[in-house]
C-alpha cells in the first residue's frame, strides 16, 4: 500500500513561505510602567487627519458632559429629596452613566447624517480618486489573500459565498492578483469530508487550482486570530495584503479591487474596514435586523467615521489588512494573572486594531464603500448565543483600556465595547432601585430631617413636569437618529425599501419590535456580564446560517423565567403604586410576552408573509447584487442536494478518500509502532464498522493521512466488511451486512495518490 505522497498536499495550499508571528513588545503593561515604547514605522505615524481627530473628538466629549450634566440636574430634581438620600446618589449615578451613554449614540447619529448629506474631506474613499488610483490596473506586486477562517459550518453556504467571490472578482478581471484561503478549524469529521469535496469539486468545476486553497487546521489555538495567524506565519510573506471574512461573508470583486486601490493610495493605512450590509435571511427577527441595519446604519457607521478617522474599529472581517506591518505587530499574547479576564484574548478584532494604530498604522472605516455582505442571526437565542462570546471577549479587552502606548481613541473603543454589554446591568439595576426608592416611599414614614442640625423639613415632594420632560428628552435621544436615517430615504423615494408609506411602516413596526426585544435583551446581558465576571466559560459555537425557527418549548425554556420575573416585578409595582406601572409597563409587558416574542418572531414564514406585503423590504431583496443573487441560488441547490458527504465517505469513496489523504498528509519518520497501531485500528473497524469508532478516533484517522489509507485499503481488500460502510458509496451496496456469514469480497484496488 502506497502513503500519500507529500507533494499532492502542494493542491491544498502554495509553497510555504515561513515568517514570524508573535508578540514581541510589552503590550499589555501598564502605562504606569517605565519601558520601551513600540516604534512607529509606518510612512506617517502622526496621520495628516490628527489635528481635525482632536477637534472632533473634544467636540463630541464636550457635548456630551454638558448634555449629561443638564439631564442629571432635572433628574435631580425628579426625585423626592432631589438626590440627598444614598439610594438617590446611587440612582443619579447610574442615569449619568446611562444617559451619557445614550448621548454619545445621540450626536455620533447626527454626525453620521452630516457625513451623508455633505461628505467628508477626510474619508478614506477619495483618496484613490484624489491619487488618480480610482480605476487604475491593480499592480502585479500587490498580492492579496482572501482568507476565511471557519469551523463546522453550513458547508454548502460556505462554498456558496466563496463562488460567488471569486466570480465576482473574475468579473472585474483581477481575479489574477487575488488568492482564496479556506481556513478549516472544524472538529467534526463530518463536516471536514463535506469540506474537502467541496473544495475539490470547486478547484475543478471553476478551474481554481492553484488559486483556491484548503488547510485544515491540526492544533486549533486562539480559535479564529489563531487560525489567521497560522496563514501569517506560513504563507503571510508571499503576500502584501490580505482581506478577511466570514463564513457568511461575500464581497464583490469591485468592492475588493477598491479596497486594494485605497490601501495602494494610502501607503499609511494599516486596516482598512468596510460596512458590512447584512442579507440573504427570511425569517421575521432576521429581515427586521437586516432592515434596520440598512436604514439606521450607514448614519451610524458615518458617524464613527466622523469622530476616528484614522483611528477606527475593526470588525474582523470585511477588511483589508497590509500584512506585512500586521504580522509584526498584531500577534496576541495572553493576558496575566489569574480569573476569568485572564488569558486568551476572545475579541482579538479590536486590539488588533489597537495594537496596529500603536505602531503608526491607520486604520479606516470605508462607510461609504459598496459591495461588503454579511449575514444576520436567524433569531433572537441565535444572537444572544453570540452576543455571550463578545460579551466576555469585550469584558477582557476592558484590561487593555489602560496598556501602555495604546491611543485614546482606541482606548475609548475599548470602553464602548464593555459598555454596550454593561449598560444592560447598569439599566436593570437601575430600574430595580427605582422601585426599591418607589417601596420605600410607601412602607417607609418620610424623613423630614436629613441632615444634622437642620432648622427646617424637606418635605418630599415628586415633580411630574420635570419627569415627562425628562422622559420626552430621552425619547428625542432614541428616536431622532432613526427618524433623521428614515427622512434621507424618504427624500430618495424609498427607492429599494418598497416605496415611502412602506418605509415608513416598516420604520414604525420596527420600533415596536425593538421596543418589546429591549428588556429581553437587558435581562440576557446582565446574565452574561455576571456570568463572565464569576469565571464561567462561554461556549464558543458557530451561529447558525439557516433559517433556523425557535420553537414552542424552546422558547418557555430559555425565557420561561424572565416571563415569571416580569410578573412579579409588576404585581409588586401594582401592590406599590398601580400608576407606577404604567411606567414599567413596557419592561415588564415585554418580559412576560418574552417567550411568544422569541418564537413568533423566528418564524420564516412570517418573514415571508411580511416580504409579500412590501415590509421589511431592503434594496438587496428588491435587487440582488449578482453575488448575492448567485450564492442564493447556489445555497439553495445544495439545499435540494443530495447528503453531504461524511467521515464514511471519507474512508470508503476513492477520490475522496485521495483528496483528504493528499491535506492530511502522514508526519516523517513516524514510528513503526505508531503504524502497527493504525493498521490494528483499521482492521478493528473494518470487521465492527463506523459506530466502533469514537468522535476521536474518527479525528484522528482524518488528521493521519497514513491511518485515512490503512482504513480505505482495508475495507476494499478485507474479505468481511461490516455492513455500515456500504453507505459510503454506490460501488459497496453489495456488502451484506454484519449477520455472522461472510460478505461478498469488493474489488481490490491499491490507492495511489496520483
Amino acid at each position: 500500500m502506497n502513503d500519500p505522497r507529500p507533494s499532492a498536499a502542494l493542491l491544498a495550499g502554495p509553497p510555504v513561505v515561513r515568517g514570524s508571528m508573535a508578540p514581541t513588545a510589552p503590550v499589555f503593561e501598564s502605562a504606569r510602567r517605565r519601558g520601551r515604547q513600540v516604534p512607529a514605522d509606518s510612512p506617517d505615524p502622526r496621520g495628516h487627519w490628527h489635528r481635525a481627530g482632536v477637534l472632533r473628538r473634544g467636540l463630541l466629549f464636550g457635548l456630551v458632559v454638558a448634555q449629561t450634566i443638564l439631564a442629571t440636574y432635572f433628574m435631580s430634581g425628579v426625585l423626592p429629596y432631589q438626590g440627598g438620600e444614598p439610594l438617590e446618589v446611587a440612582i443619579l449615578a447610574l442615569f449619568a452613566l446611562l444617559f451619557a451613554w445614550l448621548s454619545a449614540g445621540f450626536w455620533t447619529a447626527l454626525a453620521g447624517f452630516a457625513v451623508l448629506l455633505f461628505g467628508d474631506v477626510h474619508a478614506i474613499s477619495a483618496t484613490a480618486r484624489t491619487a488618480g488610483r480610482a480605476k487604475a490596473p491593480v499592480d502585479p506586486a500587490a498580492r492579496t489573500a482572501l482568507v476565511m477562517p471557519i469551523c463546522n459550518e453550513s458547508v454548502p453556504r460556505v462554498f456558496a459565498g466563496v463562488q460567488a467571490t471569486l466570480a465576482s472578482l473574475e468579473a472585474t478581471g483581477e481575479l489574477e492578483h487575488f488568492d482564496f484561503f479556506v481556513l478549516s478549524d472544524s472538529s467534526d469529521p463530518d463536516a471536514r469530508a463535506a469540506e474537502a469535496r467541496a473544495w475539490r469539486a470547486l478547484c475543478e468545476e471553476r478551474g481554481l487550482h492553484g488559486r483556491l486553497f484548503y488547510r485544515w487546521r491540526r492544533y486549533r489555538s486562539k480559535k479564529k486570530a489563531g487560525n489567521v495567524a497560522d496563514f501569517c506565519r506560513r504563507w503571510g510573506r508571499a503576500y502584501r495584503y490580505m482581506v478577511v471574512l466570514d463564513a457568511d461573508s461575500v464581497m464583490s470583486g469591485e468592492c475588493l479591487t477598491a479596497l486594494v486601490r485605497l490601501m495602494e493610495a494610502n501607503p499609511n493605512a494599516g486596516i482598512i474596514q468596510t460596512a458590512p450590509r447584512s442579507a440573504g435571511r427570511e425569517t421575521l427577527y432576521a429581515r427586521m435586523q437586516q432592515f434596520a441595519g440598512r436604514v439606521y446604519g450607514p448614519l451610524f457607521t458615518a458617524g464613527l467615521h466622523y469622530w476616528q478617522l484614522g483611528e477606527a474599529h475593526y470588525w474582523g472581517h470585511n477588511a483589508i489588512i497590509r500584512v506585512e506591518p500586521f504580522m509584526r505587530h498584531c500577534a496576541l499574547g495572553r493576558l496575566p494573572g489569574r480569573g476569568p479576564l485572564a488569558g486568551e484574548i476572545l475579541s482579538h478584532d479590536f486590539v488588533e486594531a489597537a495594537l496596529m494604530r500603536r505602531a503608526g498604522w491607520a486604520v479606516w472605516i470605508a462607510y461609504d464603500l459598496p459591495g461588503s455582505h454579511e449575514e444576520m442571526p436567524p433569531n433572537l437565542l441565535e444572537e444572544l448565543t453570540r452576543d455571550r462570546r463578545w460579551c466576555h471577549g469585550n469584558l477582557i479587552n476592558a484590561r487593555l483600556t489602560f496598556a501602555r502606548g495604546f491611543h485614546p481613541a482606541h482606548r475609548a473603543v475599548f470602553v464602548t465595547g464593555v459598555m454596550a454589554y454593561l449598560s444592560a446591568p447598569l439599566w436593570f439595576l437601575f430600574l430595580v432601585l427605582s422601585t426599591a426608592l418607589l417601596a420605600k416611599h410607601v412602607l417607609v414614614p418620610p424623613t423630614y430631617f436629613v441632615e444634622p442640625r437642620q432648622l427646617f423639613p424637606l418635605w418630599p415632594q415628586w415633580n411630574l413636569a420635570w419627569a415627562v420632560g425628562l422622559l420626552s428628552a430621552t425619547a428625542v435621544l432614541l428616536f431622532v437618529p432613526k427618524i433623521l436615517a428614515v427622512g434621507l430615504l424618504w427624500a430618495r423615494g424609498g427607492e429599494g425599501f418598497g416605496g415611502r408609506a412602506r418605509l415608513a411602516a416598516s420604520a414604525a413596526l420596527e420600533v415596536v419590535l425593538s421596543a418589546l426585544l429591549a428588556p429581553v435583551r437587558m435581562l440576557f446581558h446582565t446574565e452574561f456580564v455576571v456570568v463572565a465576571l464569576t469565571g464561567l466559560k462561554a461556549v464558543w459555537r458557530s451561529p447558525s446560517r439557516e433559517d433556523s425557527e425557535t420553537g414552542w418549548g424552546e422558547a418557555l425554556a430559555r425565557h420561561g423565567s424572565h416571563a415569571a420575573f416580569g410578573l412579579m416585578w409588576g404585581g409588586v409595582a401594582w401592590w406599590l403604586e398601580p400608576s407606577f406601572l404604567l411606567w414599567l409597563s413596557p419592561v415588564v409587558g415585554a418580559l412576560i410576552l418574552a417567550p411568544a416574542i422569541s418564537a413568533l418572531t423566528s418564524r420564516a414564514s412570517l418573514g415571508r408573509r411580511l416580504r409579500r406585503a412590501g415590509l421589511f423590504v431592503i434594496p438587496e431583496e428588491a435587487a440582488p447584487p449578482p453575488e448575492l443573487a448567485l450564492v442564493g441560488r447556489l445555497a439553495r441547490e445544495g439545499e435540494r442536494s443530495e447528503r453531504q458527504p461524511g467521515f464514511i465517505e471519507a474512508v470508503v469513496d476513492r477520490e475522496l478518500n485521495r483528496t483528504l489523504c493528499a491535506i492530511a498528509r502522514t508526519r516523517p519518520g513516524q514510528p513503526q509502532r505508531l503504524r502497527r497501531e493504525r493498521e490494528a485500528l483499521a482492521r478493528s473497524a473494518c470487521r465492527r464498522g463506523p459506530p466502533s469508532l469514537s468522535a476521536r478516533e474518527r479525528g484522528m484517522i482524518l488528521a493521519d493521512g497514513y491511518a485515512l489509507a490503512c482504513l480505505h485499503h482495508e475495507i476494499w481488500n478485507a474479505p468481511v466488511v461490516h455492513g455500515g460502510w456500504r453507505h459510503g458509496t454506490a460501488a459497496l451496496v453489495r456488502i451484506r451486512p454484519a449477520t455472522g456469514r461472510k460478505s461478498v469480497p469488493v474489488p481490490d484496488f491499491r490507492i495511489t495518490t496520483a
